[in-house]
């Protein structure tokens, strides 16, 4: 089902195909996007960077197009663990917050045409919001760290989120094969 139907709901799981992808790809973007993730905030010019979670973009985008819930729990569970080694926060909290929107993106990718536009605008914004809420639950209920979540600051991040997704989206659709 492409974009082009104008559906946005599938009406048997089996009439969405799996996105089929080189196998350089499974280890070039996610390496590229941690990287960028944690080296571009470095430079003072580039330190907006550190608020573009582009781990978490990675992760939804390949859930949602391998529409597998152990492919996605797997591609979760990889880059947020290898975010949290490079990361000065306690290991295992992006392992677990990007192992769930995973599990969850790739579970919606069965029920959705995720290639639809404004469905992936949405999937991204909801997404990143239940990524940071998740978060900060975890701060506060294992942690035991007092932390306010900043529900109108992480609104406007998660639209900025939603853009660059979808334009992401857009050029790792570029890399997929076609049948």
């Amino acid at each position: 089902m492409g974009s082009s139907t104008g559906r946005i709901l599938v009406d048997d799981a089996r009439q969405v195909r799996r996105a089929r992808y080189p196998v350089w790809v499974f280890f070039v973007v996610p390496l590229s996007a941690l990287l960028i993730q944690i080296y571009l905030p470095l430079f003072q010019t580039l330190r907006f960077i550190a608020k573009v979670d582009l781990p978490l973009l990675v992760t939804i985008y390949f859930a949602l197009m391998r529409r597998s819930q152990i492919r996605g729990l797997s591609i979760g569970l990889i880059l947020g663990m290898a975010q949290d080694s490079f990361s000065r926060f306690y290991i295992g909290m992006y392992g677990l917050c990007k192992t769930m929107v995973g599990y969850l993106s790739a579970s919606v990718g069965m029920q959705f045409d995720v290639e639809h536009p404004f469905v992936r605008i949405l999937l991204c914004l909801v997404f990143y919001l239940f990524h940071q809420f998740l978060y900060w639950v975890l701060q506060r209920a294992v942690l035991d760290q007092l932390v306010v979540f900043d529900l109108p600051g992480e609104l406007i991040l998660a639209v900025i989120h939603a853009f660059i997704g979808v334009a992401l989206f857009h050029f790792l659709d570029k890399l997929r094969i076609r049948e």
